[in-house]
């Protein structure tokens, strides 16, 4: 509801940067109650199982999930949309992403788990037990598992939305901008699934989570900003954008020395003193 109210971070830094701004409830507990929100909700399923225990989701859900998502990329570019940032909410989802990460690229449990939005020694040895608990409930990582077994297993339902959003995006060749650790964690869902979709994404934020390192050296993207940002909600992709923008600009609109006519000559430009002023 914050985020509708135009109120949280991201929305006030997508008002500042002119972009729209479209809020999902993709399985949110009580989420019924959010007016305005679009509501992507497969088989009546609000939140996941406990993945210690078992699989977080059916596997029919996280299709449902990630077809959704497929589904509103497809819109967006129909919309003339060209370039998407991806954010999300979800308390405790960095388990998840690690979770995912630690099984998708079979890298050790202490290796992707940080401590999310600041929790002590204690908090981070907890989160590393449920992580190891989970992958071994879910016999993972195992020899024949699947990005959508994964999913399933361990993963979020803003999290298969989110690979949707990767997949259908990539189809349409739109650009995809990856907020932190649990985005990345999605296009990571969406590359294991299709490849070709990791040539369509930008990394816009390093986050201080470790698993992310992992996942965005497996994608092959570099970030564009590095500011320890924890926040989420899509902020990091809302400040790379402007980035972005100037690098398309700068390909479609700025000339070369040849062209100039500058190439060559002994032009003296020490007087020349570019001034950028923002009222």
């Amino acid at each position: 509801m914050n985020f509708l109210s135009g109120k949280a971070a991201v929305s006030v830094m997508a008002k500042r940067a002119g972009v729209r701004l479209i809020v999902v409830d993709a399985g949110v507990i009580g989420g019924a109650e959010i007016a305005g929100a679009r509501s992507e909700i497969v088989d009546g399923v609000r939140g996941t199982d406990d993945l210690t225990l078992g699989p977080a989701m059916s596997r029919s859900t996280a299709i449902g999930a990630i077809e959704r998502g497929i589904a509103l990329a497809g819109e967006l570019a129909g919309d003339g949309v060209e370039i998407v940032g991806l954010g999300e909410m979800g308390i405790g989802n960095t388990t998840a992403a690690s979770a995912l990460t630690a099984a998708l690229l079979t890298a050790d449990v202490e290796r992707v788990c940080g401590r999310g939005t600041g929790l002590d020694d204690e908090g981070l040895a907890r989160k590393v037990d449920a992580v190891r608990r989970g992958l071994a409930v879910n016999g993972l990582p195992g020899p024949d598992a699947v990005p959508a077994d994964v999913l399933a297993a361990v993963g979020g339902l803003e999290i298969a939305f989110l690979a949707g959003v990767c997949l259908g995006a990539a189809a349409r060749r739109l650009a995809i901008l990856l907020d932190g650790f649990i985005t990345s964690a999605a296009g990571l869902i969406a590359a294991g699934m299709q490849p070709l979709s990791a040539g369509s994404m930008i990394a816009a934020t390093r986050s201080p989570e470790p698993g992310q390192a992992l996942v965005l050296e497996a994608l092959g993207l570099e970030p564009l900003i590095d500011l320890r940002l924890r926040l989420g909600e899509g902020t990091g992709a809302a400040l790379a954008l402007p980035l972005v923008r100037s690098a398309v600009a700068i390909l479609a609109d700025m000339t070369t020395f040849d062209s100039a006519g500058v190439s060559g000559r002994a032009a003296r430009l020490d007087d020349a003193v570019p001034v950028v002023a923002d009222a």
